[in-house]
């Protein structure tokens, strides 16, 4: 991919690439925590976005897709946004950079990457995150500190493609390490790195290949409901609720509320549990959490589809260690913890009885925990 995109890089600009890469993510446990003030723990894994850029002197931006064959060229004031959305995500990155009092000047860049799309592993922060790491390096040093590049790609989301995401996929993609997984605490953003080589399991997702769209979808409705919980108890998130809380204010609220917040208070709790089970090496109660994550996904919180629920009951038929939904929801994929010897058998079951169902395979995804945002050598 690499020679790829450096080779377009020369046959349109004519000049020779400097390379980033930022990383996609999976999440482990903590879904729908992060805007809620809460706990997340999710990793980097080896399926990026790359950039082959170089600054070209004027005040202009040309930016060519590879994926999508398409090329965008725009100024870098804030009446210049590009129409197309997924220059929008470039552009910007240019702008919360410069309202950061970070410097951006024109330049070339063409982009691709093998981060599976629809499949809930954050393409759009991979891309975000790349971008803001080389004009970072680029124009202003590397002053700019990495928690603020995360940020910097999530009001990206929030002010050029609508939608209002919180901060664990960016993170991920810019602090990723590899073989690690990262415990973030979303409201005060302190994190901690846990070792993640679980001898005998793999990680794989299985993805259901159903399309989920989030601007303007029922993900913003989801966190208004939160919203609205944590200003009936008088808190400014969710992360400051207990049960007891919650059910003291059932009588004020909606059922559908209820449940929304019941959903993140337990997630909260969840994703503490697996990380003190990882420190012990127990899998079965890292796994059991899943599960339990996955049924509050899908009855609780309904992110979940038919789809993604029946992915699940396979992976429970098959004596699969953990399985959930993960990402936003609305289709994507599950992800999965697999002992070695069941892997080869799960795996063919999930492809058949999905294919007999639905009429296509899942698509398998095997991966490994790595690193985020970086310039390559």
């Amino acid at each position: 991919m690499k020679e790829r995109i450096e080779q377009k890089f020369r046959e349109i600009f004519g000049a020779e690439p400097i390379m980033y890469a930022s990383a996609g993510r999976i999440n482990l446990i903590g879904e729908h925590t992060d805007y809620n003030g809460g706990f997340v723990f999710p990793g980097a894994v080896d399926k990026c976005i790359m950039v082959a850029i170089r600054p070209n002197g004027t005040d202009t931006v040309h930016v060519y897709s590879l994926d999508l064959d398409k090329r965008a060229d725009f100024g870098l004031r804030e009446e210049d946004a590009p129409k197309d959305q997924w220059a929008r995500y470039v552009f910007g990155v240019c702008r919360e950079t410069i309202k950061r009092g970070g410097k951006v000047e024109g330049f070339d860049a063409v982009f691709a990457g093998n981060v599976p799309l629809g499949a809930g592993m954050s393409s759009s922060a991979a891309l975000e995150s790349a971008f803001a790491y080389a004009l970072n390096d680029l124009f202003n040093d590397n002053r700019i500190e990495k928690f603020e590049l995360a940020r910097i790609g999530q009001d990206t989301e929030h002010n050029y493609c609508g939608v209002n995401c919180g901060i664990m996929d960016q993170f991920a993609s810019v602090f990723g390490k590899e073989g690690c997984l990262m415990r973030l605490d979303c409201r005060s953003g302190e994190y901690q790195y846990y070792p993640f080589k679980p001898v005998g399991y793999r990680l794989v997702l299985l993805d259901s290949q159903v399309k989920h769209e989030l601007v303007g979808s029922p993900y913003n409705r989801r966190r208004q409901s939160c919203e609205y919980v944590a200003q009936t108890l008088g808190i400014e998130t969710l992360r400051d609720a207990t049960m007891d809380d919650l059910n003291r204010i059932e009588d004020k609220i909606s059922e559908e509320d209820y449940r929304r917040a019941r959903y993140v208070i337990g997630e909260k709790d969840r994703v503490l549990a697996v990380c003190d089970a990882l420190e012990r090496g127990d899998y079965e109660t890292v796994g059991r959490c899943m599960y339990e994550t996955h049924d509050g996904l899908s009855k609780d919180y309904e992110v979940s589809c038919e789809e993604l629920d029946f992915l699940n009951d396979i992976a429970r038929e098959n004596g699969v260690t953990g399985s959930r939904i993960m990402g936003g929801g609305f289709g994507g994929c599950t992800i999965n913890l697999v002992k070695n010897e069941i892997y080869d058998k799960f795996i063919a079951d999930a492809k058949a009885k999905f294919a007999e169902k639905y009429g296509h395979e899942p698509r398998v995804i095997d991966v490994v925990i790595s690193d985020g945002a970086r310039r390559l050598d």
